[in-house]
């Protein structure tokens, strides 16, 4: 790469602060802050974020989108046969990672995987689009499929099973919540003095938060 091209991709941060008045003790709290702030900027699928596994022989990530969040942690749902959920299953070590480009912002989170109660799952399955519940069923996520014919073939036939009745949850489909134990918040600066603040969980209520060097 050339002088010219690294020119065009550097990049001042200039849009705000992070400072320990502010960000407060609780990075629930601050995540929910900086969440709400992303969404009133319109930023495109505030909620994204990419999911690192650690369970297969290399370490894997892919995009996922937060279905909630609260003190016990970060909750998404998937298939229960998906290579994520397989990774979860040998290694529930998880991290996570936000990134806001317009407001110059990261979050990344650090924690262990558990699945959440079959409640919890049929509730958020019962508020997704009906298409979207009947794709649960069509699809073997992850598994290999002949072509793009066959996968919508599948979905034709459960679409026709399920066109007189509702569609319950399948056993195979739910969700994940990421109890963390440690949240690094990263505020971009000028001069790439950025600004960054860690939380380590010590206790289900207590946090100790440093700031870190950029």
């Amino acid at each position: 790469m050339d002088n010219d091209a690294h020119r065009h991709y550097r990049k001042d941060y200039t849009r705000s602060i992070l400072d320990e008045a502010t960000a407060g003790d609780d990075p629930i709290a601050l995540f929910g802050r900086w969440l709400r702030d992303a969404e009133q900027a319109e930023v495109p699928e505030p909620n994204a974020f990419v999911l690192a596994t650690a369970g297969s022989l290399t370490i894997s990530c892919r995009v996922v989108l937060l279905r909630g969040f609260d003190a016990r942690g970060f909750q998404f749902f998937t298939n229960y046969n998906s290579r994520k959920a397989m990774d979860l299953e040998r290694d529930p070590r998880a991290a996570m990672n936000f990134f806001w480009p317009d407001l110059e912002r990261q979050v990344r989170v650090e924690g262990r995987a558990v699945q959440v109660d079959a409640q919890e799952s049929d509730e958020y399955f019962n508020t997704r689009p009906l298409e979207s519940r009947i794709g649960a069923w069509s699809s073997d996520q992850s598994r290999p499929v002949d072509d793009r014919e066959q996968l919508e073939q599948r979905y034709a036939r459960w679409q026709e099973r399920f066109a007189q009745g509702e569609v319950p949850r399948p056993l195979h489909w739910g969700g994940y919540r990421i109890e963390p134990v440690r949240i690094e918040f990263w505020q971009g600066r000028s001069n790439r003095m950025h600004d960054r603040l860690a939380y380590e969980r010590m206790s289900d209520s207590e946090w100790i938060r440093v700031r870190l060097q950029p």
